[in-house]
């Protein structure tokens, strides 16, 4: 098993969610998505109140350049979005209102669609719920779960779990044994490593 925590402002989560759950099951892999903040952790641990693409102009340049290189190599198409980083809360929300239906994982493929290639704003509702539509669920019953507390108390606990365990930036994958893997092409090795630690819990 591997944990897929990811942010939706996230540039390389945008390609690790298109792939990760192909890439786990060749693997043999079951994958949990982790939707988290990524702020929070940007502010407490390195005093950053903006992404550190926007903080440091000659990183967003190269990161830019190079998210267009990994998603040419996977085919996927990207637009950069006109607005970064977008505010994510109510969609993270909502995908965490997923998380017991099952339906998480295509609603945030979904999100990362919307913001990285159709360039829409991901913080509106009327953005969202046509996305909730096409997984099946009602927008007006998901929006009313995501505004609740038990969903709000959800998502600030991935948030603390994520810097309990030492998560700072996004996308990171856990393994069953806690190892953290960061980054979009540190998936491989992750699914590696969690094949290898299955191994030894069965051995």
């Amino acid at each position: 098993m591997i944990e897929f925590w990811y942010e939706f402002a996230s540039t390389y989560s945008y390609p690790a969610a298109m792939r990760v759950e192909r890439m786990a099951e060749a693997a043999g892999v079951r994958v949990e998505w982790k939707p988290f903040l990524l702020g929070p952790l940007f502010h407490a641990q390195q005093g950053l109140t903006d992404s550190p693409f926007n903080v440091f102009p000659v990183k967003g340049q190269y990161m830019w350049r190079d998210l267009a290189r990994v998603c040419a190599e996977e085919g996927l198409p990207l637009n950069h979005p006109s607005q970064f980083p977008r505010n994510t809360l109510l969609a993270a929300r909502v995908a965490v209102a997923g998380l017991d239906d099952g339906w998480t994982a295509d609603f945030s493929r979904k999100v990362y669609e919307a913001n990285f290639v159709a360039d829409q704003d991901i913080s509106s509702p009327d953005v969202l719920a046509p996305l909730i539509e096409e997984v099946g669920a009602s927008p007006a019953e998901v929006f009313e779960a995501a505004g609740s507390e038990a969903v709000k108390a959800r998502l600030k606990d991935h948030v603390t779990q994520a810097k309990a365990r030492g998560v700072f930036g996004s996308p990171s994958f856990i393994t069953s044994d806690g190892e953290l893997f960061w980054g979009n092409d540190r998936l491989e090795q992750a699914l590696h490593w969690a094949t290898l630690n299955a191994s030894k819990e069965h051995a």
